[in-house]
C-alpha cells in the first residue's frame, strides 16, 4: 500500500451519541492512553426531536484529549495521526465564514416534512412497480435538509455547507472541506454503489434535494484529510505536523476493528442502535434498495441490517421499570446493567414465555410496525421483560443475518461483538445461543476506536494491507459457544413464533393508525 511516511502513533477519536472517547494505540493494538468525555442527551424541545449544539462535541473531544496529555503526555508527543470516526447522519450546517448556523441534527432525530420532495414520473412508475414508492417517499421526508428548507427558509439560504458530523470534525481540524466515502452514511445524496456523490439526475439527487455545491469534496480512502491546524494541536497539545486521517462512520469502524473482512464473519453492535454488517468486495442489497453501505476498507461495502432502536432499550427500561436498581448501582459505584444482568439466569430462556419485537421505532420497510411483546401472564416479572428485550433485539439482528445469507449466498460461521452490550457475558451467552454462532469478543470493548487505527496504520504504510494491520491489532480475548439446549429454543421461537408476529400484527398496526394516529416530533397527531 502507499503510505505517507508517517511512523508514530495514532490518536483515535470516536464521537458517539452518548460521549467521545479518544485513545492512542500502538501498531499491536494495544491502548497506550484513553480518556471519555460524556454529554448530555441531546436538546429536545419537542417529542421526537434531537438536536445538539455541535461545539459540545467539540468541547468534549478536547477535554478527553487533553486528560490524555495530563496523565500521558509522554504518549500524546509521540502522536503523529489523528484517525476520526463518528456517530452516522447527524448534521451541520456551516455559513460562509464557517460558523454553524443552526444546531446540530442527530441521527435520532425523528421529525418529518409533510410531503415527500417532487421525483420524475419515470422514477415514480420504476419504483411504484417494484413496490418502493412508499420508501422513497419516507426517506425524502426524513431528510434533514428537506425539514430545514421548509420551516427555516432563511437558514437554508445562509447554509454554505451542509456536512455530517465527520466534515464539521475534518473542518475544525483542518480547515478543509473534506471527507472520505466511508463517513456518508445518511439522508444525502450519494451513490453508494460508487462511492460518489450522486449525479443531478440520480434518483437518490431527487430523494435528498441538495445541491452539490453545499456538499463537501470526498477524498479517496487511505488519503489524509490534511495536517491539524497550528491552532488545534496548540489546543489539544498534540506535537505539530500531526495528520487528520478520516477513517469511517463509527459502524464501519466497528465492523474493521473486531475483525470483520469476509462475508463469513459477521460484526454485530450491541449499542444505541444495534447492528449486523459484513464486509463484501461486492455491492448487493440485504433489503431491495437499501444499500450496502461504503466499508473503511477500499473498494468494499458493509451490508447491513439495523434495529433502530436498539440497546437504547434499556436505557428506555431503565427509566421506567429500574429505578430501584439504578439507586443500588449508584451506591455500589456500578452500572445498573450490571445489577440486571445478575438476574437474567433467573429468568431463562425464552423469558417465561415473552416474545418482544423491538420496534419502539418503525423500521423503514415496515413503516406501520410498532413495538409488540407476546405472552404476558401473571408471573411474569420485569426482569422477564428486560431479559425480552434482549432476546427481541437477538431475534430481529439474527433475522438480519439470514436475509445477508440469502442475498450473499455465504453462510456466516462466527459473530463479532461489539457495543455497551458486549461487555456483559451474560449478554454475549445469550447472543450465541440465539444465533447459534460462537461469538468472539476482542481485547477492548473500544472497537470503533479500534477500527479507526487499524485504517490509520494501514493507510500510513505501517502495514502492506487491512488484512496484515488487522492481524497484528486485533486479538481475540474469548469465545463464547452456544448451549446446545439453549440454542434449538431459541430456533424453535425464531422459526414458530418471533417470524410470524409481525405478519399477524401488521394489519392491526394499520388498523390503530387509522384510528389513532402516532404523535408526530412536533406534537400534532
Amino acid at each position: 500500500m502507499r503510505g505517507w511516511g508517517k511512523k508514530g502513533w495514532v490518536l483515535a477519536i470516536d464521537v458517539g451519541t452518548q460521549s467521545v472517547k479518544a485513545l492512542v494505540f500502538d501498531r499491536e493494538g494495544n491502548t497506550l492512553a484513553a480518556a471519555r468525555r460524556a454529554y448530555g442527551p441531546t436538546v429536545s424541545g419537542r417529542p421526537g426531536l434531537a438536536e445538539q449544539d455541535p461545539q459540545v462535541f467539540w468541547d468534549a473531544m478536547g477535554e478527553a484529549v487533553r486528560e490524555i496529555g495530563k496523565t500521558s503526555g509522554e504518549v500524546l508527543a509521540k502522536v503523529d495521526t489523528v484517525s476520526l470516526t463518528t456517530q452516522r447522519d447527524t448534521c451541520v450546517l456551516l455559513d460562509g465564514e464557517g460558523k454553524v448556523l443552526r444546531p446540530a441534527i442527530s441521527w435520532a432525530d425523528q421529525r418529518t416534512v409533510p410531503r415527500h420532495k417532487p421525483v420524475p414520473w419515470p422514477y415514480v412508475l420504476g419504483t411504484a412497480l417494484t413496490g418502493m414508492w412508499p420508501v422513497v417517499k419516507t426517506m425524502s421526508r426524513h431528510c434533514h435538509a428537506h425539514w430545514i428548507q421548509e420551516r427555516e427558509p432563511e437558514v437554508w439560504k445562509r447554509t454554505h455547507r451542509f456536512l455530517l458530523l465527520s466534515g464539521y470534525f475534518n473542518f475544525r481540524m483542518t480547515g478543509r472541506f473534506l471527507d472520505c466515502p466511508a463517513n456518508q452514511v445518511g439522508h444525502i445524496p450519494f451513490n453508494y454503489r460508487k462511492f460518489r456523490w450522486e449525479s443531478p439526475w440520480g434518483l437518490k439527487a431527487w430523494v435528498f434535494q441538495i445541491p452539490r455545491e453545499k456538499l463537501c469534496r470526498l477524498v479517496e480512502p487511505g488519503v489524509p484529510i490534511g495536517p491539524l491546524l497550528p491552532s488545534v494541536a496548540g489546543e489539544l497539545g498534540l506535537p505539530p505536523g500531526v495528520l487528520v486521517h478520516a477513517a469511517g462512520s463509527d459502524k464501519g469502524c466497528e465492523t474493521l476493528g473486531v475483525g470483520c473482512l469476509e462475508e463469513g464473519r459477521a460484526a454485530v453492535s450491541l449499542g444505541t442502535s444495534a447492528t449486523i454488517q459484513t464486509t463484501a468486495g461486492r455491492y448487493y442489497e440485504t433489503e431491495r434498495f437499501i444499500p450496502p453501505f461504503p466499508a473503511v476498507v477500499p473498494g468494499s461495502y458493509n451490508p447491513e441490517v439495523q434495529v433502530y432502536r436498539g440497546y437504547w432499550m434499556l436505557s428506555w427500561f431503565k427509566g421506567e421499570f429500574a429505578r430501584e436498581e439504578v439507586g443500588e448501582a449508584r451506591r455500589l459505584g456500578i452500572a445498573p446493567e450490571e445489577l440486571l444482568n445478575r438476574r437474567l439466569a433467573e429468568v431463562g430462556p425464552g423469558s417465561g414465555g415473552l416474545v418482544l419485537q423491538p420496534y419502539w421505532k418503525p423500521a423503514l420497510k415496515r413503516p406501520e410496525s410498532k413495538g409488540t411483546i407476546l405472552g404476558f401472564s401473571d408471573h411474569h416479572t420485569r426482569f422477564h421483560l428486560y431479559r425480552a428485550i434482549l432476546e427481541g433485539i437477538g431475534f430481529a439482528l439474527l433475522e438480519g443475518m439470514k436475509k445477508m445469507e440469502r442475498k450473499s449466498g455465504v453462510r456466516i460461521r462466527e459473530i463479532r461483538l461489539s457495543g455497551g452490550g458486549s461487555q456483559s457475558g451474560e449478554i454475549c451467552q445469550i447472543t450465541a445461543d440465539i444465533f447459534g454462532l460462537p461469538v468472539v469478543r476482542i481485547q477492548t470493548a473500544e472497537a470503533a476506536a479500534l477500527g479507526a487505527a487499524v485504517a490509520a496504520y494501514a493507510a500510513k504504510g505501517d502495514f502492506a494491507s487491512y488484512g496484515e494491520a488487522v492481524e497484528a491489532m486485533v486479538h481475540v480475548r474469548d469465545v463464547f459457544q452456544p448451549d446446545p439446549a439453549n440454542a434449538r429454543l431459541y430456533a424453535s421461537l425464531y422459526r414458530k413464533v418471533y417470524r410470524k408476529v409481525y405478519g399477524r400484527v401488521g394489519p392491526l398496526c394499520r388498523a390503530l393508525d387509522a384510528i389513532l394516529p402516532a404523535m408526530g416530533p412536533e406534537g400534532e397527531r
